[in-house]
C-alpha cells in the first residue's frame, strides 16, 4: 500500500488516521456516556474523566495532522458510478464531521479549563487554560459538547451506512478504498 493518496485509493497515512479517529471518537463517546453517571465514591470517578480528557487532547493533535495531511494529499476521485448528489453529500458530511469534531474538542477543553486549571495528558505534558476562570463557561461549553458529540455519532452512523450501501448494494469500491486492502 502506498503512503500517499492516489487518484484511485487512499494511502496508508489517510487510512490509518481515519480509523484511529473513528475508534477514538466512538471510544470517547462511550466513555463519556458511561462516566457522567459515576458517583463520587466510584473508583473511576476521577480516572475516567482524566482518560477522556487526555485522549481528547491527543485526538485534537491527530485531527490537526489529518487536516494538514488532507490539504497536501487530495483524496481519490469519485467513482464514475457515483451520482452528483452522492458526491456533494459526501463532501458536505465530511466537512460537517470535521467541524463538529473540532467543536466537540474545543468545548471539551473549555469545560475542563473553565476554572483556570490545566489538563494533564497522561502525565506526559499539560495543556494550560487559555481562558482563566470564567464563571458559567463550563455550563455553556458542556451543552455545546453534549450536542456536538451526539451530532458526530449520528452523522458518523449515516456516513457508515453510506459506505455500507456502496459496498453491499452498489457493489463498488468506495469502502474498499478506505479499508486499506
Amino acid at each position: 500500500m502506498q503512503i500517499r493518496n492516489s487518484s484511485e485509493r487512499y494511502g496508508l497515512v489517510a487510512v490509518t488516521i481515519h480509523w484511529l479517529v473513528a475508534v477514538a471518537v466512538f471510544g470517547l463517546f462511550a466513555l463519556g456516556y458511561w462516566m457522567v453517571d459515576l458517583t463520587y465514591y466510584d473508583d473511576w470517578y476521577k480516572q475516567a474523566p482524566d482518560i477522556h480528557r487526555s485522549i481528547g487532547i491527543l485526538l485534537f493533535g491527530l485531527m490537526l495532522v489529518r487536516v494538514i495531511w488532507r490539504l497536501g494529499n487530495a483524496g481519490p476521485k469519485p467513482l464514475p458510478s457515483h451520482k452528483r448528489w452522492e458526491v456533494a453529500s459526501a463532501h458536505a458530511a465530511h466537512g460537517l464531521l470535521y467541524l463538529l469534531l473540532f467543536v466537540a474538542m474545543v468545548s471539551g477543553y473549555l469545560i475542563s479549563t473553565a476554572d483556570g486549571s490545566a489538563i494533564d495528558v497522561f502525565g506526559w505534558f499539560e495543556v494550560p487554560s487559555v481562558t482563566g476562570q470564567i464563571k458559567g463557561l463550563e455550563d455553556t461549553a458542556g451543552m455545546v459538547h453534549y450536542w456536538s458529540t451526539w451530532a458526530i455519532v449520528a452523522l458518523a452512523a449515516v456516513h457508515a451506512a453510506g459506505a455500507l450501501k456502496h459496498h453491499l448494494i452498489d457493489r463498488d469500491n468506495t469502502l474498499r478504498r478506505m479499508l486499506g486492502g
